[in-house]
C-alpha cells in the first residue's frame, strides 16, 4: 500500500471546504479540487471514498456534534421535576440556545454548507433529525404537565411538526443570512420571545382560543 503523503489530506479538506462552498455540492468539481491542493482525483477517491464522502468528511463532525449537544440539552431539561420544568421552560430554552448558536458560530462554514450546498447528499435533511427530536420532547413535556390538547384533537400532531420546523428554520437564518455573530444573538433572543408565546397557545390553547370572540381581535394589536 502506498504511503500517503503528510498534509494532503487537510489540503484537500480545506480546497474541498472552498469549492463546496462556492459551487454547492453538485457543481463541485473533484477535477478542481484536486489541482488546488497539488493531488490527483485518484488521491481523493483513495481517501474518501466519493464526492458524498468528501463532503461528509467536513460537515459530519459539526452535524453530529451539534445533534448530540440537542439532545444533551433536551433530555437534560427533561429528568428535571415537574415545577422546575414549568418554571424554567423559557430561560432554559434561550439559554441553550445561545449555547447552540456559539457551537454553529465557531463552525460556520460547515453550517453554512449544511443549509445552503447539501443537496444531492444525506445532510440535506440535516434539520429534519433537530425537529424530529424536538417534536419528541415537546411531546414528553406535555406530558409531564398534563396537557391534553393533542390528545383531545384542539392541536394536531401536524399542526406541532409545522411549528417546529418553522422554529429550526428562523434559528438558522441566521447563517443564511451570513449574521454576525452580535446581530444573531440579538435576533435569536428576539425569535425565542416569539416562538415561546407561540408555544403557550399549544401548551395552554383554552387561554388563547382565537375563536372566542373575548380572547381579542386584530383591533387589539
Amino acid at each position: 500500500m502506498a504511503k500517503q503523503i503528510e498534509g494532503v489530506y487537510e489540503a484537500i479538506l480545506s480546497r474541498a471546504k472552498k469549492e463546496f462552498l462556492e459551487k454547492g455540492y453538485k457543481d463541485a468539481s473533484l477535477r478542481v479540487i484536486a489541482q488546488e491542493a497539488g493531488t490527483s482525483t485518484g488521491s481523493i477517491y483513495t481517501r474518501f471514498g466519493d464526492k458524498e464522502g468528501l463532503f461528509e468528511a467536513i460537515v459530519a463532525p459539526a452535524a453530529d456534534q451539534l445533534t448530540e449537544m440537542f439532545l444533551e440539552i433536551q433530555e437534560n431539561f427533561h429528568n428535571l421535576n415537574e415545577n422546575t420544568q414549568r418554571a424554567e421552560m423559557g430561560q432554559y430554552t434561550s439559554n441553550h440556545q445561545i449555547d447552540m448558536l456559539d457551537f454553529i458560530y465557531d463552525h460556520f462554514d460547515e453550517f453554512c454548507l449544511l443549509l445552503d450546498c447539501a443537496q444531492g447528499t444525506r445532510f440535506s435533511a440535516f434539520l429534519d433529525k433537530l425537529v424530529d427530536i424536538e417534536m419528541e420532547y415537546t411531546y414528553k413535556y406535555m406530558e409531564v404537565i398534563g396537557c391534553e390538547s393533542v390528545k383531545s384533537g384542539l392541536i394536531t400532531e401536524d399542526f406541532i411538526h409545522i411549528v417546529t420546523t418553522a422554529y429550526f428554520n428562523g434559528m438558522f437564518e441566521v447563517v443564511r443570512h451570513r449574521m454576525s455573530k452580535t446581530d444573531a444573538i440579538k435576533y435569536i433572543r428576539l425569535l425565542n420571545r416569539y416562538h415561546m408565546q407561540g408555544f403557550t397557545t399549544i401548551f395552554n390553547p383554552e387561554q388563547d382560543d382565537p375563536g372566542n370572540n373575548d380572547a381579542g381581535s386584530a383591533d387589539s394589536f
